[in-house]
């Protein structure tokens, strides 16, 4: 399985993959892929050029700062969150991050990607979560997280990303009590929300074993989707992802993403060493 995915990967994947890659599992180095996703960082310290393959363009993008600072935990270098906690404290002042902004009007990017600088749960508590991840403690933090602690406490009705987002927030907040409460209440959204056809599976919601949403589903309900996760690699090596290619370079980029996320899954999961 994974010399097939290693195979995929050298074909068609992006340098910081590959690097990604080499450091998960062949004992590459992390600076290796801190450099890799430097050269997607702009001079105001956000991140852009499509480092979040559905965004194109240079611009600074809340998603393009999203995936710096998750493989910046994939690698532990918090260090490397200081430019984009600046960025933010002058972007989002407020601690509520927009899916898009305005800034990315000429330049391509999915259709649903919207560009309204309207702040909300979906990328907060993503962003929240890696921050967490890294470990970093900074006054926008504590905001975004006061802010998410607001929208997940009022939460009545959701979609499949946004509870997904919620979830990373809550695997991840200090306070695990009322984290564990705020789960418990979401787990009565999380059957409409996992029937909505978004292309996302149960371990998309609980990506390692500690997540509180794998509470939300059976050992054997999760033990089927793991095996069908793990039945997923196609004939070339690589894994698919659930939703459109919305332009032709995309498709080998997210591929890419979707490979290591599913070979995460599994190791994490014990069915891959």
């Amino acid at each position: 399985m994974i010399e097939r995915a290693r195979n995929f990967l050298w074909h068609n994947a992006r340098t910081l993959e590959q690097r990604w890659f080499e450091h998960a599992f062949e004992g590459g180095s992390a600076e290796g892929v801190v450099q890799a996703v430097l050269a997607f960082r702009n001079d105001d310290g956000g991140y852009g050029f499509a480092l979040e393959p559905d965004h194109r363009g240079p611009t600074s993008q809340p998603l393009h700062a999203l995936r710096a600072l998750q493989m910046f935990g994939e690698v532990d270098a918090p260090e490397q969150a200081e430019s984009i906690l600046k960025w933010l404290e002058a972007t989002c002042p407020d601690g509520s991050v927009p899916f898009g902004l305005s800034t990315s009007k000429d330049h391509p990017k999915a259709p649903w990607v919207q560009a309204d600088d309207q702040g909300g749960l979906l990328l907060t508590a993503q962003i929240a979560a890696a921050l967490l991840t890294l470990e970093i403690t900074h006054p926008w933090l504590d905001k975004a997280t006061d802010y998410c602690w607001q929208e997940i406490d009022k939460l009545e009705k959701t979609h499949p990303y946004e509870l997904r987002a919620a979830v990373m927030f809550l695997d991840e907040v200090p306070d695990r009590k009322r984290a564990e409460l705020a789960a418990e209440k979401l787990k009565h959204l999380s059957q409409d929300a996992y029937e909505e056809d978004e292309g996302l599976a149960m371990h998309h919601y609980a990506d390692k074993p500690t997540s509180l949403a794998r509470h939300w589903f059976t050992d054997e309900e999760f033990s089927k989707d793991l095996d069908e996760l793990q039945n997923g690699q196609q004939e070339d090596g690589g894994w698919n992802f659930g939703f459109l290619a919305f332009t032709p370079i995309v498709n080998f980029e997210w591929r890419s993403i979707a490979t290591m996320d599913a070979l995460l899954t599994l190791r994490r999961y014990g069915r891959i060493s």
